[in-house]
């Protein structure tokens, strides 16, 4: 077996170290609103998240592209998978530290901040900041922005249904029209019946919530196994993915995720707003749809943490802006300005650590 062989084999492992690290770090953005409203049962929850993040896994081929060759350009040998190995150590060693402090960062931008530390203290590396700004920072500004007014919109939005529902069966029950059918969609609008029905929906939002997950986080991780085949002489394609590296990769993941976050959980679900089950069902609705989008139709990779807290914020902002506790939200905030150059940093010295040995 020569070094080369050697060298992949041990960055496949730490990547799909940092893929079961992803999962159980970014369980929460699936399930923490469904935890917390009760729709599901915490294990129940857990499950629904692997298994969506394991079919999710399989329609993330254009963020994996943009991952595997469109971020930063490696020196040829041994070198390059010493780069790569170093820059997957950082994301994990962020992923660690910001899950022992609770606290819901973007394990994406550990990954490309680790990337690019890693590069950038390497002779013969050279990071794309061009696709680093047009791929990376444009998206990571915008979709919180995007959850964020999206998120208030719709929870306007189901909160006019629902009081434009409760006004018309009163007028008709009032009126004596259709007396059966406007009692019983005034039946169905009381707040425990209401409360049921969201909570029949959320099983879906959530599903789908964990299917976007996975389209996004598991790809990242596809990408850099494909980085590793490429430099290390395996295979001749930067794009190509191989059927192995999408099982792996979605399996890896999905035990991750039922291994479960429940630090993250707990801060997502109750500490920066209460959430109804309407209100999880308009959150995981709004950071499903950005994600669909960004992964199957931009190939953009984006941070599925930001995009779901965001979302959580906007719908909280529909009750009053007090309603939101901005103090923690800033603090996440925080977490997400720090999490690139801190995973850079820890990425530059694992560099420095096993640069002798590849």
């Amino acid at each position: 077996m020569t070094a080369e062989i050697v060298a992949v084999i041990a960055v496949i492992l730490v990547a799909m170290a940092f893929d079961y690290t992803n999962g159980f770090h970014d369980a929460a953005n699936a399930i923490a609103t469904s935890v917390s409203t009760r729709a599901l049962t915490p294990r129940a929850a857990l499950l629904v998240a692997a298994l969506g993040n394991f079919i999710g896994t399989h329609f993330g081929a254009k963020v994996a592209k943009t991952v595997g060759d469109g971020l930063v350009v490696l020196p040829t040998g041994l070198a390059s998978l010493g780069i790569v190995f170093a820059g997957v150590v950082g994301a994990i060693g962020w992923n660690l530290l910001t899950w022992y402090f609770g606290i819901p960062s973007s394990s994406t931008h550990a990954l490309f901040g680790g990337l690019v530390g890693a590069t950038l203290f390497a002779s013969g590396g050279q990071v794309r900041w061009g696709n680093i700004g047009v791929k990376v920072v444009i998206p990571m500004v915008l979709s919180p922005i995007v959850g964020l007014i999206l998120g208030a919109l719709m929870m306007s939005a189901v909160l006019w249904i629902v009081k434009a529902l409760h006004s018309a069966s009163r007028q008709r029950v009032a009126a004596r029209t259709n007396g059966s059918v406007a009692e019983a969609v005034d039946r169905a609008i009381q707040p425990g019946p209401l409360n049921r029905t969201f909570r029949l929906l959320q099983t879906v939002s959530a599903a789908a919530m964990s299917v976007g997950h996975g389209m996004q986080d598991a790809a990242k991780t596809m990408g850099i196994v494909v980085l590793a085949l490429y430099t290390g002489g395996v295979q001749d394609s930067k794009t190509d993915i191989p059927t192995w590296v999408y099982y792996t990769s979605a399996t890896v993941l999905a035990l991750g995720t039922y291994a479960g976050g429940w630090r993250i959980i707990r801060t997502l679900g109750r500490r920066i707003i209460h959430l109804g089950p309407a209100e999880g069902f308009a959150a995981e609705t709004v950071a499903s749809s950005v994600l669909y989008y960004n992964a199957l139709v931009l190939g953009a990779p984006i941070s599925t943490t930001h995009t779901i807290t965001s979302a959580i914020m906007g719908v909280g902002t529909t009750k009053r802006l007090s309603a939101v506790r901005w103090g923690v939200a800033g603090n996440i905030v925080g977490a997400w300005i720090l999490t690139f150059p801190g995973a850079a940093a820890i990425a530059g010295v694992a560099y420095f650590i096993v640069r002798p040995l590849f």
